[in-house]
């Protein structure tokens, strides 16, 4: 229902109120006009039938004695018909005030009724709730139509900011449509809208983060800490930024901070959906530690999510080329994606090559994207002398297609060669 389409029909059924009442004060008739009614009537047939008899006497048909005794008992028949206290019609003095008073609320209920609702409905919160249910009937393959939808919705909650759902609404579908920006920002919103729950607003900042950690591939931008300082200030257990500092962490080699933060995750939340995912990246920390990780670890490992198991390589015509210093990015999007935020990334540098890898669940930059929920990847591996996940002219890459398989049925590595220099 669109806001034209509502004052239309509030028009319509505005009207039709209006006609009951309008009714009995331009068409009422009263008593005395309904007499005088029936005394102008009778009075056109006493004359009618008078010409009658005056037309028969002069025809013949009746003598003077005849035509004398009916006009008399004509003339009785009409008294008859007359109330013996009737008086003349008088106008009734409030008639003419009932009919302004009328005409009055014409003119003034509709326009009250317009600016009354303006200044206290709800058709705000009515057009958030049918937008939203929209975007939720809509298919994953709607793309245009999602992000046309969560910008409408987005103009109304500027009008509307308090409601807390639409602004979780709008946050997601940004995210869905990879506009991570827009999905940080209304994250933000709803962090304010949820002030007064220090968890719930940690919890919004701590995705608002992730979204900016989305947009820049995996880069701790200023913006991105930020936002992650701003939910562990509320809640220092918030598990998205602390996943995030992990991720972080261990893309720097930092594997006994990315330990901790991942401990505290497993610590703060035990169910977490993607507890078996961190405690294989602690494990895998702890191997590039060479210790051997706590028997909790080890048990989570041995039921480790779906992955690809590689073998990355350099070409040897590259291999003279590329300084051992040189940062190495291996990452994972599922096949067919244009764009959006992998589903597994870690970080190495050309010093380790060649290395075999698995990517799995452990590595997911998000629980909401994860390589255990596709059935195929293009696994990337990108050597870059800028640090930055993203293409530049001149850094070195290979890629490759592979199924994403269980833990026990995985068999030889899936060979990655880095066998291209970028030039655009």
């Amino acid at each position: 229902m669109t806001q034209e389409t509502f004052w239309i029909a509030a028009a319509v059924l505005v009207l039709f109120a209006m006609a009951f009442v309008m009714y009995p004060v331009l068409f009422h008739r009263p008593k005395s006009r309904i007499e005088t009614d029936l005394r102008n009537q009778n009075l056109l047939a006493y004359k009618s039938r008078l010409r009658e008899l005056e037309v028969e006497r002069e025809a013949g048909i009746l003598d003077q004695q005849s035509y004398e005794q009916l006009k008399d008992e004509l003339a009785g028949s009409m008294l008859d018909d007359v109330p013996e206290n009737a008086r003349p019609e008088k106008r009734i003095p409030g008639r003419r005030s009932a009919m302004a008073v009328a005409f009055l609320a014409i003119l003034l209920l509709p326009a009250g009724a317009f600016f009354a609702y303006q200044e206290w409905g709800s058709m705000g919160q009515v057009e958030q709730y049918l937008t939203m249910q929209e975007m939720n009937a809509s298919g994953a393959d709607q793309v245009a139509r999602m992000s046309e939808l969560a910008d409408q919705l987005r103009e109304r909650l500027e009008q509307d900011p308090e409601s807390i759902d639409g602004w979780a609404m709008l946050a997601q579908t940004y995210m869905r449509v990879e506009r991570y920006d827009e999905a940080a920002a209304a994250y933000r919103r709803l962090a304010e809208q949820v002030s007064d729950d220090p968890a719930s607003s940690a919890v919004a900042y701590g995705l608002s983060a992730q979204a900016l950690f989305f947009k820049t591939e995996g880069q701790m931008t200023p913006a991105v800490r930020d936002a992650i300082d701003r939910a562990l200030a509320l809640d220092a257990s918030e598990v998205n930024s602390l996943g995030l500092l992990g991720i972080h962490a261990f893309s720097q080699q930092n594997y006994r901070q990315a330990i901790e933060y991942w401990e505290t995750i497993t610590e703060a939340a035990p169910n977490h959906p993607q507890i078996a995912s961190i405690r294989g990246g602690i494990a895998e920390a702890y191997g590039r530690l060479g210790e051997t990780p706590p028997a909790q670890v080890a048990e989570d490992v041995a039921a480790a999510s779906a992955g690809v198991d590689l073998r990355v390589s350099i070409d040897a015509a590259f291999k003279e080329q590329v300084p051992a210093d040189t940062t190495l990015f291996i990452f994972a999007r599922p096949a067919g994606a244009t764009g959006g935020a992998p589903v597994a990334v870690t970080r190495l540098t050309a010093g380790a090559l060649p290395a075999e890898v698995r990517l799995d669940d452990s590595y997911a930059m998000s629980p909401e994207a994860t390589i255990s929920a596709v059935d195929e990847v293009v696994v990337v591996a990108r050597l870059t002398r800028s640090g930055s996940i993203s293409a530049q002219p001149g850094d070195w890459q290979g890629q490759v297609t592979a199924s994403v398989v269980p833990p026990d049925a995985a068999g030889q590595p899936v060979e990655l060669i880095i066998n291209q220099q970028l030039t655009n």
